[in-house]
């Protein structure tokens, strides 16, 4: 019997070396996107408008990034895009990180793959990932965006194996989303792949960017779930591989918050493509200070005392967490459970959505409630929303917010904060005081019946105390905003 282990993202890993850089907050690999520029307007790309050229870090400033990564413990780069083939530096790039003794992933459409560019990738021993969905080319260049897609696909897919391509130093594999117009030929395409020692990877769409507008696209999670048990099975019987059918990936799982990350063109780290919350900025930050400091990653390397819902009490939850890309861009909750997966059919509704009313993530009560719902989680900050009613204990006669009323809205917004945050933990409401309040400033006056938006940040983090960044809006306008100083009890040492 054989597994499939080398389809499990991250799978040159062993568990015992994902631990430890979990515990020591090192990485094992990282993603980067050294352009945003592509040729392609695939109609399932993540990215929200058409690539084009941006404020791309220096060339100095990405070897500056990827040697981070190295001393942080990085023993494989995997190449994004936009289409890396368009990125004039990418030879220098992938001969830096070889002379570090990191492995280099390509994934490309296959642009510019002359049979030269495919000795050169060869010599340096980079896995090849190329991008294609069908052996339809009317179909191909549909998905692509573009006319003759497939043909320049099928040219690269030449060059490459006249180059060497797929062998035991450079292996090759083909990067397809599965989708409605080709499930039914995808067996036969994984069968075609696998003959050739290529890489199947199949991957459901991530429902962002071009993905939303073209929902024609979309599996039902039964369908789904029937392609990859028939998947399994061709794997099973002809190849001996056995793995257990579970989402995103077709013959693999994907865990790779605990060791991975993905650094931006414009140097931007987040998680994943799919949980697009910046932690920070490799132009103002060290990476690894970046890594230390995020909450949302610590929140995923703790998913299993954090993730929310049905996913919480799947059996499978030590080796599978579904797609938090997924689940995030579905809900915005990067800790919500895939709303996509089949396990989680008969329960979707326990699957919590933001926006979510306060009084579900806040100990208050009205009148002393005054938020009304919490819409957006991001790195160490949210925005809430509230409408001023004649209720409210800080409502003066005339109608009008008091002064006091602004530091207990934005303590408010961070219990609800931390509240939603906890929703999936043992304890979900914190204690919490508010110790003090700093800088703050009343530049206007809310009264009965408007609206306002409160979005908070936490700045500085000592322990259990932290001093919280706030501000309150009426539409356009910044009616307060300033500094408190709070203490919640999160139940262990900094």
């Amino acid at each position: 019997m054989s597994s499939c282990q080398s389809r499990i993202y991250g799978s040159e890993f062993t568990r015992e070396e994902i631990a430890e850089a979990v515990s020591q907050g090192r990485l094992l690999s990282m993603e980067i996107e050294f352009n945003q520029l592509c040729n392609f307007r695939c109609i399932y790309c993540y990215a929200m408008e058409n690539h084009q050229r941006t404020q791309e870090l220096s060339p100095d400033q990405f070897r500056d990034v990827i040697g981070q990564a190295h001393a942080l413990g990085a023993r494989k780069i995997i190449i994004l895009g936009g289409e890396p083939m368009l990125y004039p530096h990418l030879m220098e790039m992938i001969a830096f990180i070889r002379g570090l003794g990191m492995e280099v992933e390509l994934f490309t459409n296959g642009t510019g793959m002359t049979a030269e560019a495919a000795r050169r990738l060869y010599a340096h021993g980079v896995r090849a990932v190329l991008k294609m969905n069908t052996f339809d080319e009317s179909l191909q260049d549909t998905l692509s965006g573009r006319k003759g897609a497939y043909r320049q696909i099928r040219e690269a897919f030449d060059n490459l194996r006249a180059a060497g391509y797929p062998s035991e130093e450079c292996p090759m594999g083909v990067s397809s989303i599965i989708c409605q117009q080709n499930i039914d030929e995808l067996p036969k395409l994984w069968e075609w792949l696998r003959d050739q020692n290529i890489l199947p990877y199949f991957e459901m769409i991530t429902p962002q960017g071009g993905a939303q507008k073209h929902n024609m696209l979309d599996i039902d999670p039964r369908t789904a779930e029937e392609f990859f048990q028939r998947i399994a099975e061709i794997d099973r019987v002809k190849y001996n591989h056995h793995w257990e059918p579970k989402p995103p990936l077709v013959g693999g799982e994907c865990l790779r918050h605990h060791f991975s990350c993905i650094v931006n063109s414009e140097g931007y780290v987040m998680p994943c493509v799919g949980v697009t919350i910046p932690l920070g900025n490799v132009r103002e930050q060290k990476l690894a200070d970046i890594l230390r400091d995020s909450e949302v990653l610590q929140d995923l390397k703790d998913y299993r005392g954090m993730i929310k819902g049905p996913c919480s009490a799947c059996h499978k939850l030590e080796e599978c967490y579904g797609c938090r890309g997924t689940a995030y861009q579905m809900t915005g909750d990067y800790l919500a459970s895939d709303p996509t997966c089949w396990k989680n059919l008969d329960s979707r509704d326990d699957i919590m959505f933001l926006p979510v009313d306060a009084e579900r993530v806040v100990p208050h009560q009205p009148p002393v409630l005054m938020l009304d719902r919490l819409l957006e989680m991001k790195e160490r900050a949210s925005v809430s929303e509230m409408t001023v009613r004649a209720d409210m204990i800080f409502v003066n006669a005339a109608g009008e917010l008091e002064a006091a009323a602004y530091p207990e809205i934005v303590s408010q917004a961070i219990a609800a904060q931390e509240g939603f945050r906890k929703l999936g933990s043992p304890n979900p409401f914190q204690e919490g005081y508010l110790l003090g309040i700093r800088n703050f400033q009343v530049l206007g006056t809310a009264r009965v019946g408007d609206s306002l938006l409160v979005a908070v940040h936490k700045a500085v983090r000592y322990g259990d105390f932290g001093i919280i960044h706030g501000e309150v809006r009426k539409g356009d306008e910044v009616i307060a905003r300033g500094e408190i100083k709070v203490w919640q009890n999160e139940g262990q040492a900094a």
